[in-house]
């Protein structure tokens, strides 16, 4: 077992006296591991002169179909002004498609296109994969656990956000 982990019913005895070079570790290793993680997809991005912001754009326009700009800017937490370059960009390179909304017309809905699919897929492909082969590794009871920590890391607003999407979808 690794540091700072142990069986059942000690699990929150022991993590509740994690040191500072342990948590130190954990600080450390989440930042080598976002680089791995964003690092294949960032390879396919470059290839179109697209960044981050772009594939979380993607991922979510992808993961709640006809969401308004104004959830996508709820979920991703940046300003107008830079969503709308990056879903300019987006649109006129025929990945995303934006809708009047037929309820309230000052709504835009958006929707990826089969091309956006396409990269979408391609993008999510090669996280899932990494992703897969890690918990592979870790095991059965890591996946549970990593979902946890994760969600215990976000922001209460941002935690029912991702609660919400992950029940919905939006």
């Amino acid at each position: 077992m690794s540091e700072g982990s142990s069986g059942g019913g000690q699990r929150g005895e022991t993590l509740l006296y994690l040191t500072d070079e342990q948590l130190r570790k954990g600080i450390e290793a989440m930042f080598f591991a976002y680089k791995g993680f964003t690092s294949d997809p960032d390879r396919i991005l470059e290839t179109r002169g697209y960044g981050r912001a772009h594939h979380r754009a993607i991922h979510f326009i992808g993961r709640a179909h006809g969401t308004t700009v104004n959830n996508l800017l709820a979920i991703l937490g940046v300003t107008k002004q830079s969503l709308n370059r990056v879903l300019r960009t987006l649109i006129e390179d025929g990945l995303v498609e934006s809708r009047v909304g037929t309820r309230d017309k000052r709504e835009r809905h958006l929707f990826l296109t089969e091309e956006g699919e396409t990269l979408e897929r391609a993008l999510s492909e090669v996280q899932q994969a990494r992703m897969r082969e890690a918990f592979r590794i870790a095991g059965p009871g890591a996946v549970a656990g990593f979902r946890e920590v994760l969600e215990a890391m976000m922001d209460p607003e941002m935690r029912r956000r991702y609660q919400r999407l992950a029940e919905t979808g939006q």
